[in-house]
């Protein structure tokens, strides 16, 4: 390893550290063929990862946090390894995915609406002691 890989080397404990993954995710990213390069090994074959390697792992937390498939994230790691020339399949799939992180936002924040206008009225019946029965089920016969 030269200098600069010396300085950049982190273990696989270090980067589990840095990205919130734990050690069997990292193995199963490596194993899934997820990172940009294959991860080399020292000569007592412990992985040396490097700061771009904890970067794209970051980038592909919030990529799965967001909702997009391993196979989607997986795609994306085979269009960014094969290098320049398909940008435009790369924009493809961020923006799709981009839309549909958007409409689940969407989603959610009319869900937010119609929950905090319950918490509302449920605040505002407990304050002035008007909740008992609110909602009741009806009695059965």
């Amino acid at each position: 390893m030269s200098e600069q890989a010396t300085e950049d080397a982190l273990s696989i404990g270090d980067v589990a550290k840095a990205t919130g993954l734990g050690v069997h995710a990292l193995r199963f990213f490596e194993r899934e063929e997820l990172f940009l390069r294959p991860i080399p090994r020292t000569a007592g074959g412990q992985r040396v990862y490097g700061l771009a390697d904890v970067e794209w792992l970051l980038l592909c937390n919030r990529l799965r946090d967001s909702g997009m498939p391993i196979a989607g994230v997986k795609r994306f790691a085979r269009l960014v390894r094969s290098g320049p020339g398909n940008e435009p399949e790369r924009l493809a799939l961020l923006e799709e995915h981009e839309r549909t992180v958007r409409d689940k936002i969407a989603d959610l924040t009319a869900s937010l609406e119609i929950i905090h206008g319950k918490v509302l009225t449920y605040r505002k019946h407990v304050e002035d002691g008007t909740a008992a029965g609110l909602w009741s089920p009806p009695p059965s016969p």
